[in-house]
């Protein structure tokens, strides 16, 4: 457990929480029930970390970013800021996984401003997500996605394009609507 006097006063971690020394966490920012947070991560402010989230080591978190009980955030996962993640969302960090992989590497995946993860949407690392962009809930994202664009299924494809507040505003999958 992190020497909570080392964070900043407005800092709320429930008492079943685990946020190791070291952990850079932001004011405003709260930290629920059985949530465990790495020492070397760091967590923007005004965040709140649902129950039972793990925020592995060296994984950054933007400001004002909502992630949803039962999600693990792993090594190579970057949040910007304003980002949603919706419960029990899949982040992976390795293509080829096995028990015994002495020369594994972590393979990076960004999740860019203002983005939205769906409920038991899985990413698959390597891509990444634009801003703005909507992920339904449910889908398995193993590309890009671009700014703004709204996907969904397994695997996941475009389905239209969204605004910042997250209305759809095309349903043509092709091209983004002209401002």
């Amino acid at each position: 457990m992190a020497d909570l006097e080392s964070l900043p006063a407005t800092v709320f971690v429930h008492a079943t929480a685990d946020v190791e020394g070291g952990a850079r966490v932001g004011a405003d920012t709260k930290v629920w029930h059985l949530a465990h947070i790495r020492s070397t991560a760091r967590v923007g402010a005004g965040c709140v970390i649902g129950r039972n989230v793990f925020v592995d080591a060296d994984v950054v978190v933007g400001d004002l970013v909502k992630i949803q009980n039962n999600v693990s955030v792993y090594k190579g996962v970057t949040l910007e800021d304003e980002v949603f993640v919706g419960p029990c969302v899949v982040f992976t960090n390795d293509l080829r996984p096995r028990a015994q992989a002495p020369d594994w590497q972590i393979t990076a995946t960004l999740v860019r401003k203002g983005a939205s993860i769906g409920a038991n949407a899985t990413i698959v690392c390597g891509v990444e997500i634009g801003s703005y962009a909507m992920v339904a809930a449910g889908s398995v994202v193993t590309k890009d996605v671009a700014p703004y664009q709204l996907v969904a299924g397994n695997p996941a494809r475009p389905r239209g394009w969204v605004d910042a507040s997250g209305r759809v505003v095309s349903r043509d999958s092709e091209k983004p609507p002209t401002p």
